[in-house]
C-alpha cells in the first residue's frame, strides 16, 4: 500500500537508493521480513563492519541504515530525520522496524528503530518526501571557501591509529589548517571545512547525506587539541535537494559547550553550490 501511494505520485523508491555495487549500498542494505496488523514492517539488515570508530559504528551511519529503510517504507527520501542513540553500534545482524504516524500525499511521517538483539541502538522520528523546485526566496549564507578538491590533502587511513576505520570507507580532505589537531597545531576555532565523497566513488544521494553530517572529526577537537570520544545523544538532519554529481563542501561548527554537552552545526553544499543538507547535533563533551 505504502509503494503505491509513492508510484500514485511519481515517486519510484529505487530513485532514491544508491547505485548498485557501492560499498554504501551494501552496508545500508535492508530486506523486508515481516509486517503487524497495525502497519508497522520489520526490515532485516547488518551492521556492517568498518564504518566505526574505535570498534563502534559512527552514528551517520546508523541513521542512514534506517533512513534506508525509511526510503524502502515510504517510497520518498527523507526530509528530516531525528535519531535518538541509546546504545553503541557494534558489528553484526540487526533488524528496523518502521510504524508509520501519517501518510499523506506529499509527506510521510513515520518512526522506527534499529535493534540488534534485544538491545535498541536508536529511536527514529522523521517526515519522507522530496523538498518542492520552488526558486530559493532567501539564501542567507554560501558555500564554505576551500581549495580545489585535489588541493586539500587526503584523510589518514583507518589503520593509521589513532584514525577511524570509516576513513577507509570515505575520501573525506579537510581545508588546510583545519587539521591541525592531529598535530597540536590547533587552529583555535571550533570549526572545520571539507569535502565530502566516498572512496569508491558512489554517488551521493539523500539517504548518504544522513551520513555525510556525522562523517568528519568533531570541530571541538580544533579548540581542545585533544582527539577523543564524542558519544552522539541526538542528531537531526534536514534535507534539502538530492545531490549534484560530485563532491560536497561541508563545514561544521560548535558555538556552545557547556554543561558536559556540546552542540555541533553543520551545512552540506553539493558541486553546484546548491545547499543539499544542515544539521544538528547534541553530544557529549570528548572523553579518553
Amino acid at each position: 500500500m505504502v509503494r503505491s501511494l509513492a508510484l500514485a505520485h511519481g515517486q519510484d523508491v529505487t530513485d532514491t537508493l544508491a547505485a548498485v555495487g557501492h560499498e554504501f549500498a551494501a552496508a545500508t542494505a535492508v530486506t523486508r521480513v515481516d509486517e503487524a496488523p497495525d502497519g508497522t514492517v520489520t526490515y532485516a539488515t547488518e551492521v556492517h563492519d568498518g564504518w566505526d570508530i574505535g570498534g563502534v559504528a559512527n552514528g551517520g551511519y546508523l541513521l542512514a541504515l534506517v533512513g534506508r529503510a525509511l526510503v524502502e517504507f515510504t517510497g520518498r527520501p527523507p526530509l528530516t530525520v531525528t535519531g535518538h542513540y541509546l546504545k553503541p553500534g557494534l558489528p553484526g545482524p540487526a533488524n528496523v522496524t518502521v510504524t508509520p504516524v501519517r501518510l499523506g500525499r506529499r509527506l510521510a511521517t513515520v518512526t522506527a528503530s534499529l535493534r540488534r538483539g534485544d538491545d535498541e541502538l536508536i529511536r527514529v522520528l522523521a517526515t519522507c518526501g522530496a523538498a518542492s523546485d520552488e526558486p530559493a526566496v532567501l539564501v542567507d549564507g554560501a558555500p564554505p571557501a576551500l581549495p580545489p578538491y585535489e588541493a586539500c590533502a587526503p584523510t589518514p587511513r583507518g589503520d593509521e591509529p589513532p584514525f577511524p576505520g570509516l576513513n577507509d570507507r570515505l575520501a573525506n580532505r579537510l581545508r588546510p589548517g583545519d587539521d591541525g589537531f592531529r598535530t597540536g597545531a590547533v587552529s583555535g576555532r571550533a570549526e572545520l571545512a571539507g569535502w565530502f565523497a566516498f572512496a569508491d566513488e558512489a554517488p551521493i544521494d539523500e539517504v548518504a547525506l544522513l551520513l555525510a553530517a556525522d562523517a568528519f572529526a568533531p570541530p571541538i577537537f580544533n579548540l581542545t587539541g585533544a582527539p577523543g570520544w564524542v558519544p552522539t545523544v541526538e542528531l537531526t538532519v534536514h534535507v534539502r535537494a538530492r545531490p549534484a554529481p560530485g563532491p560536497l563542501r561541508a563545514r561544521f561548527h560548535t558555538h556552545f559547550v557547556d554543561g558536559g554537552l556540546l552542540s555541533e552545526d553543520a551545512e552540506l553544499w553539493d558541486s553546484t553550490g546548491h545547499l543539499v543538507a544542515q544539521s544538528r547535533q547534541l553530544a557529549l563533551t570528548p572523553r579518553p
